[in-house]
């Protein structure tokens, strides 16, 4: 079986100074252990005198077995392999650094671990010739593999690095070598497009719109077509009925602000537009980002809302023709149509 187990960065140890992402392992009388997670889980000790600035009335409050949070590198035994950490001394600047950091090196060690896995080879030489070389190249090889996914021969390709073969004489003779073959090329690129190429937030607003004089549909459809005429290219806005008289405006966008602000211009063209008419627009939910669960559970609302609208569509009537007070058939699957 291949070892992948590997640190993070090239360093074996951290520098003193610099905040590291820790998981507490267990208390002792003195203070906490913890492993490093950049470092291989390598060891460290936070002493009770180095979790708060003020005074410490219950350690269980401060630090808890699981719990991973910033720290501060106080020393390291290079010999020993110990290392002081330090909780209090960590900048709430130092910590959100620390943790986008740790996020990004997350992610890219679970390319190169899967990379690795699929290969059957092991990490460390993995990271040598490709994840550290990129660390330098780039700072973070976080940013070397976004853009990997839409230009892999461009970053991966100038990749080398020095193979020493000893020779038919017995000398040793050192060769510059290509660090990516095509089949690790392969696996990483396939990973890394799979897991960092950026999906489509879905936007979405909820609301009632009513108007009841004369031609009230066409006015409605006025309005939506109104509000589906702000949308562009990146954020096309779509409206559809729920349930008369709730309509739903959607939107997807890889920018959520920029989805947020195209659906709230919509809203406000849509309740002008209506308005004019004298009917009415109002928002039940304002624009927001929408979860593939909450998305999920909306879709399966409107087709309950369908089929009970088949249901009773296909009971049986009284035998006596119904009286037509309605306001005549709509279509509303063409240009999001809708009625009151």
């Amino acid at each position: 079986m291949p070892n992948l187990e590997c640190r993070m960065y090239e360093p074996r140890f951290p520098e003193v100074d610099a905040a590291v992402m820790i998981q507490v392992k267990h208390i002792a009388d003195m203070g906490a252990y913890v492993s490093l997670l950049e470092y291989n889980n390598i060891e460290g000790m936070i002493l009770f005198s180095e979790l708060s600035r003020r005074r410490i009335r219950s350690i269980s409050s401060l630090i808890k077995v699981g719990r991973q949070e910033p720290s501060m590198v106080l020393r390291v035994d290079r010999d020993k392999g110990y290392i002081d950490l330090s909780k209090r001394r960590v900048s709430e600047e130092e910590a959100h650094a620390c943790e986008d950091r740790y996020n990004k090196s997350k992610l890219v060690h679970s390319i190169m671990r899967h990379a690795a896995d699929t290969l059957g080879v092991d990490l460390e030489p993995l990271y040598q010739r490709i994840g550290w070389p990129l660390y330098r190249r780039y700072g973070h090889a976080f940013e070397a593999f976004r853009l990997i996914v839409n230009d892999p021969d461009a970053i991966l390709d100038v990749l080398t690095y020095e193979e020493t073969e000893t020779g038919p004489d017995g000398q040793e003779v050192t060769r510059v070598v290509p660090a990516v073959t095509p089949e690790v090329k392969d696996a990483l690129v396939k990973n890394i497009r799979r897991r960092m190429t950026p999906q489509p937030l879905k936007i979405r607003a909820d609301v009632e719109m009513k108007c009841y004089q004369f031609d009230g549909v066409l006015h409605i459809k006025e309005a939506m077509r109104a509000a589906e005429a702000t949308g562009n290219d990146d954020c096309p806005v779509k409206i559809k009925l729920v349930a008369p008289p709730l309509y739903v405006l959607t939107t997807q966008t890889l920018d959520k602000d920029q989805g947020i602000r195209v659906l709230t211009k919509a809203l406000k063209v849509c309740a002008d537009t209506i308005d004019k008419h004298k009917g009415k627009l109002v928002v039940k939910e304002a624009a927001r980002a929408v979860s593939e669960k909450e998305d999920k559970l909306f879709t399966d609302t409107i087709e309950k809302l369908k089929l009970a609208g088949e249901e009773v569509d296909g009971d049986e009537d009284s035998g006596e023709e119904d009286e037509d007070t309605g306001m005549g058939e709509v279509d509303f699957t063409k240009a999001g149509a809708g009625t009151e």
